[in-house]
């Protein structure tokens, strides 16, 4: 059996994304973060969006963009600290914004790629992030019960891909790119180089390209991107 070849233009694959989509992003900071992606978005222009990212960068960086383009109704995430745009458009109720624990964010992705409906834990018991959510008791132990998130759409930035999606990604840039390939119902990769079928050592592979629907390749990094210049 032939594999199919993803490679996609980024117009044609951020198409995909409709009015109304949950679109998880991955990247910490600028690490993973697939900032060409974003600016398809824009480009694109689909709104009323659940961005689920970890952060929401900084001023005038990834997603950013979005927040000043009006396109997105909710974010989960985890800290807003270093976009004060982003905190002026929470505190004035533009954006509905949702704070989970870095470990809990990761886990409910996890959760979602994994087909569970959720994970149980103590984070947050007796403060303002358990305000709204349901409990149990195990072994005479609360929990709060942690929904397992999914997504429409998943955005990633690799290192390197081949043509069928496998992806290898760079230092930290591993950090929710590979839960987040599995937490979606399309999965959209930005990847600096595209490579033939073979030409990625199964070693080095962190994504199998069963998880990937398309491949765009960077034909430039931008200077969102300069930050991890190798």
């Amino acid at each position: 059996m032939k594999l199919p070849d993803k490679q996609n233009t980024m117009e044609a694959a951020i198409a995909h994304i409709n009015d109304g989509d949950t679109v998880m992003i991955g990247g910490f900071g600028v690490s993973g973060t697939p900032f060409a992606l974003i600016g398809a978005m824009v480009a694109h222009g689909a709104g009323d969006l659940t961005i689920v990212k970890n952060d929401a960068n900084e001023p005038n960086m990834g997603v950013d963009h979005l927040l000043r383009s009006g396109l997105v109704k909710r974010l989960i995430t985890t800290h807003l600290g270093l976009n004060t745009y982003a905190i002026d458009l929470m505190n004035s109720g533009q954006v509905d914004v949702e704070f989970n624990a870095q470990g809990i964010l990761a886990e409910r992705i996890r959760a979602g790629g994994a087909g569970l409906g959720g994970i149980l834990s103590d984070i947050g018991l007796g403060t303002e992030l358990a305000e709204g959510k349901q409990t149990c008791v195990l072994d005479g132990k609360t929990f709060l019960i942690e929904p397992a998130l999914r997504a429409n759409v998943a955005l990633l930035h690799a290192d390197r891909a081949d043509i069928f999606g496998n992806l290898a990604y760079a230092a930290t840039a591993q950090n929710f790119n590979p839960l987040m390939a599995m937490a979606a119902d399309c999965v959209i990769a930005e990847a600096e180089s595209v490579l033939p079928l073979g030409g990625l050592a199964a070693g080095d592979i962190h994504t199998a390209g069963v998880f990937v629907d398309h491949i765009a390749e960077l034909q430039t990094l931008s200077k969102e991107y300069a930050v991890v210049e190798r």
